[in-house]
């Protein structure tokens, strides 16, 4: 995406001239046609669509203008001096092994094509929607690929596989476009935490390195200031959800086909809820705030948001409650301490995990667009 400073944007375009605009979406029309996309996607059947084509915008960069690494480099989390301790990271975690991708990386490429403990998964990431999904890559017996098309809808980036190039919704793992339109993806849960919190867990663990074969300015937001609450979502067409400010973060819960949202404007660092949804038992822990990487021009130099992490609260067939002692997550039953990721740390339950739940971490706008029926909660 091109670089701006989006607390400006609001006020140039109320200047732009009718003529401009309509110019403009003369253009967005025309890019979004199937015959004008065909050259650019000569695998894709275009004929198969669950969606109206109209809905589909250009993002700026052409397919593959933002490059997804298909063959991430890591490196020791004890040797990522370029990281600072509070910047965020995304950790996926098959079985024993846990890798980390860190947001600055992310912004840059939006999709890594990785396997994890011989599981092929794509670690995905929609700076626009501030959506962060991860999604198995098993597909009908195939392992797929992802790249960026360079387009959106209501905002968030449309990836396609390069086996088939159809279409798929970052958002709902969902293709609309092409041999798989109407099929979806299998979710993979993740977390957001500071990236001092994965190296204190995993001090040798993998973390993604700047060594991508691109030359980009990591470390740097090319979207300064707009994650700003009052800020207005970029390239979204139609009416936000009034019950969250567009710009609000949420962790989202999905169980079955029912959501619940959690805003992170409901808690402050450290917090611990206790919830059950729809017979799912969900902790909620809010630890130590980690930088934004969407507010300042260096991730950091930019405002601190809290770390918001969705668990199931069973474990190995048994109910725990969890509550804060001196600043520190405990689970009530036998007092032991658990960390950001999950992880009993000390306690009679040390070395335990929690399973964390699939949803991941959005902003409002995007997630009550996808997702109109969601339960959000309100503290009591």
């Amino acid at each position: 995406m091109f670089r701006f400073e989006f607390s400006r944007l609001a006020r140039r375009l109320v200047r732009i001239s009718a003529f401009t605009v309509l110019g403009w979406l003369a253009i967005q029309a025309a890019i979004s046609q199937p015959e004008t996309l065909e050259a650019e996607f000569p695998k894709t059947d275009f004929s198969k669509a669950i969606v109206d084509f109209d809905e589909i915008q250009s993002g700026g960069p052409p397919r593959d203008g933002i490059p997804a690494l298909d063959d991430p480099d890591f490196i020791a989390a004890s040797t990522a001096g370029w990281l600072h301790p509070d910047e965020p990271v995304i950790v996926v975690t098959v079985g024993d092994n846990a890798r980390a991708y860190p947001l600055q990386i992310m912004i840059w490429h939006e999709i890594v094509n990785d396997t994890i403990n011989g599981l092929p998964l794509a670690i995905t990431f929609c700076p626009l929607c501030n959506a962060t999904l991860v999604f198995e890559r098993e597909f009908d017996g195939e392992t797929l690929d992802f790249g960026t098309t360079g387009r959106l809808r209501k905002s968030d980036l449309l990836m396609y596989d390069r086996q088939t190039e159809s279409w798929w919704q970052q958002f709902t793992g969902k293709a609309l476009i092409g041999e798989y339109a109407g099929r979806e993806l299998a979710e993979y849960p993740a977390n957001i935490v500071r990236f001092a919190d994965f190296r204190e867990k995993y001090p040798e663990g993998p973390v993604l390195s700047r060594r991508t074969g691109h030359n980009r300015p990591y470390g740097e937001n090319p979207y300064r200031g707009y994650d700003r609450i009052d800020q207005s979502p970029f390239m979204f067409e139609g009416e936000t959800d009034p019950r969250l400010p567009p710009m609000e973060r949420i962790v989202a819960v999905r169980v079955g086909d029912r959501f619940r949202a959690y805003p992170f404007g409901a808690f402050e660092a450290p917090q611990v809820l206790n919830d059950d949804f729809a017979g799912q038992p969900i902790a909620v822990f809010a630890t130590e705030s980690a930088l934004s990487a969407l507010d300042q021009r260096t991730i950091k130099g930019s405002r601190r948001v809290p770390s918001l992490n969705a668990f199931d609260r069973r474990l190995e067939g048994k109910l725990l409650e969890f509550e804060l002692r001196q600043a520190e997550i405990m689970d009530t039953e036998t007092g032991s301490r658990w960390n950001a990721l999950g992880h009993a740390v000390s306690g009679p339950l040390e070395g335990a995990r929690l399973q964390p739940l699939a949803g991941g971490v959005h902003f409002a706008f995007a997630w009550l667009a996808f997702r109109p029926e969601t339960s959000i909660f309100e503290p009591r």
